[in-house]
């Protein structure tokens, strides 16, 4: 699958999660899936509780997620302590 083709998965509509971008079709953001992930979710387990997503929807959202952060500098978020 296209990285276009994957794109096409997510979505911004103001009246839906208030613009955030969700797979399409759904109301699960891509921020909500990424922190799934983050916090040890398994692409199988985030398919089987979530009937009607597909692999390629995750999919899309990593890559959603890679291409905003591509053109974004660095900011650490937490200080580093010494």
């Amino acid at each position: 699958m296209t990285d276009r083709q994957l794109l096409k998965r997510i979505t911004c509509d103001h009246p839906v999660m208030v613009g955030k971008p969700v797979i399409k079709g759904t109301r699960l953001t891509v921020e909500y899936i990424l922190n799934l992930l983050a916090h040890g979710s398994t692409v199988q387990e985030i398919l089987d509780e979530y009937e009607g997503l597909q692999a390629e929807d995750i999919q899309a959202c990593l890559l959603f997620a890679s291409l905003s952060l591509s053109s974004t500098a660095f900011m650490p978020l937490v200080a580093e302590s010494a």
